[in-house]
This record gives C-alpha cells, structure tokens and sequence, in this order.
C-alpha cells in the first residue's frame, strides 16, 4: 500500500452528526494547558493516554488540522469541521454524507503538508491517521509539535498492541468526542455503530465462513491484510477467515506460493491509488501461478475502499457491506 500507513448508513449518519470530539496530545504540562486556557471549560481538565503520551486538556482544541482521510472522517461524522483550520492526504473519496462538511474546511496539501505548512495554519491540535503524520525526519514528530505548543493524536491502530478491534473503533471514536467536548455525540454514534454491527451478525447467524485473501498491490510478492489491523476483523465479522491472520501486523508481504497454498475462496481487493481494481483483477486473473487458486477459477472477487479498512467511524457499515459480497445469499 502506496500511502502506509494510511460510516454507517446515512439513516445512522444523519442521527449522528449532532454535538463529539479527539483525544491524544503531545507531552505537554499542566502549566502549558493553564496558559492557553485562563478559566477550565465545563467537563475539563480531562487527561488522556494515547499510544503512550499522556496529554491533559483544560479546554476543547481550536484549531485542529487532521491528516489521512479516516481521522478526518471521524471528526466530520461527530460535526466538528468548525474545530478544523485544514485537512490534508485523503486515501479516496469523502463519504458524501461528509462532502459538504468537508469543503468548508482547507486543504493543506495533497498529501502530507511539510511542517512549515502545517505550522503556517496555526493548529493547537494535530490528528494524524498513520504514523507517518508524525515523521521526526519531516519535523512533524510528536515531540517536535508539542515543544510547538500543539497537542497530537494519532489513531489507535498504529498504538502497540495485540490486535485491533471494534472496540478500539469505539475508543477512537469516545476519546476523540471527550476531548473536544462532545461526549453525548461520541456516545449516541457508538450506540448507532453497535446495532448496525450487530444487524450484520444477526443476518450471518449460522453462515460457513469463507476463507479471503486480501490484495493490497505487489507484483513480485503480495502486500495484504495480517491479523493485527482492524480489517481483520471486519472480514471475521463479516463472515469470512483472512488466510493470513496469523500475520503478525495490520500489513505485510505475502509469497504467492503461500496464497496458492491457502487456497482462498474469495479475494478480497482494497482499491484506492493509481492502480484501478481493473487492473488488479487483470493482474490475479493471468498469473498462471495462481490459475488454480479457487478464487481466481471461480472469479469471486470482492472490492473494498482502502478508507473502509482502517480504523475510523466507516467500519460498522464496512462489515455489512463485506458481509454483501462474501454471503449475498443472506445479506441482501
């Protein structure tokens, strides 16, 4: 995946986009916060602990500036595009629930902006999608911010940790509404996301899961989905078992020895960048290695947007519309 490390239903959207907020922060002290902020804003201070930089926060960020499309997702669905003064990298396009929202807000750079952009913007708060938001060689590292004055977060994927799971979308989603001052939105999203997630369990009830090999791009070897990622988890949930689960990180590089080996029923193709999925079917369909790999023989090819299979506010709908294309015999 070129970009590395980069909803629910618009019934659930629209229930949604009502008063939330983004946790996460630069090392910073109570003293600094004291300073920006002369009085306590109601529910402040509040500290929080994100992939090990504990940050208090004595008032909701100002002007927050997002990077990688799914942090920007998150802030949109729980109606925080005033809190943002610029946006920056999206991996494909803006669900259209958010369009509106989202060209209210400027668009720094195409992709990463270089640190002396991202300053010119003034933020007291970055959000960054992938760790590479904070590369210390570009001067956007974590510390580099917070020496700045300007509090960070990065997305709970990219923490260390076991694996990846719905509950760290739910996290994402409550510390991020926590911190800009609006847990009722955080709460009454997470409440839609689980009963759309459970819906989708209730239609797979009794369903034989398939065996999917996700393919991100390559050609010499085959970059896909591990066990630790929260897209992992989306293809359990959605009635499938990801043949290289026991790859120990969200991505990774597989042989195409061991995908003929692991015999997928289902390819499941992430479609974003310059590479079309067209191209992608073409690849998989005329390697003659794979000619008999059951889900190139019987041609079950199932499309996801790269957005759809990280961790942001797209994960509860992104089960059901797997779940669609892996079991369309019972979800339809």
């Amino acid at each position: 995946m070129s970009r590395r490390r980069r909803a629910l239903t618009p019934a659930v959207i629209t229930a949604v986009l009502l008063p939330l907020t983004a946790c996460g922060g630069s090392p910073s002290t109570d003293a600094k916060d004291g300073a920006r902020a002369a009085t306590t804003a109601p529910g402040f201070p509040y500290t929080v602990t994100n992939c090990a930089v504990k940050t208090t926060y004595q008032a909701p960020p100002k002007r927050a500036v997002t990077m990688n499309q799914h942090v920007t997702e998150v802030m949109l669905a729980l109606g925080l595009e005033k809190s943002l003064v610029g946006t920056a990298y999206l991996d494909d396009r803006i669900l259209p629930a958010y369009e509106k929202a989202y060209k209210s807000v400027p668009v720094l750079a195409e992709e990463y902006p270089s640190k002396e952009r991202l300053l010119a913007a003034n933020p007291d708060f970055v959000y960054g999608g992938y760790a590479s938001a904070f590369a210390a060689k570009d001067g956007r590292s974590r510390d580099d911010l917070g020496s700045a004055g300007i509090h960070t977060r990065l997305n709970l994927e990219n923490c260390p940790q076991d694996k990846t799971s719905l509950d760290d979308v739910y996290q994402e989603v409550r510390e991020t509404g926590r911190t800009f001052g609006v847990p009722d939105r955080a709460e009454k999203w997470i409440a839609a996301a689980r009963t759309t997630v459970t819906d989708t369990a209730a239609l797979l009830k009794g369903v034989e899961p398939v065996s999917v090999f996700v393919y991100d791009s390559g050609d010499k070897t085959a970059f896909t989905a591990g066990g630790k990622g929260i897209g992992n988890e989306l293809i359990t949930r959605a009635g499938g078992r990801n043949v290289f689960a026991g790859l120990g990180k969200s991505f990774g590089d597989a042989t195409w020895e061991q995908v003929v080996a692991r015999k997928p029923d289902v390819i499941v193709i992430y479609d974003y960048g310059s590479t079309t999925v067209a191209q992608k079917k073409k690849r998989l369909l005329e390697d003659p290695v794979l000619k008999d790999v059951p889900a190139v023989r019987n041609k079950r090819f199932a499309v996801m947007p790269l957005s759809d299979v990280v961790l942001g506010v797209r994960a509860p709908d992104a089960i059901e519309r797997l779940a669609a294309q892996l079991h369309p015999e019972s979800v339809k």
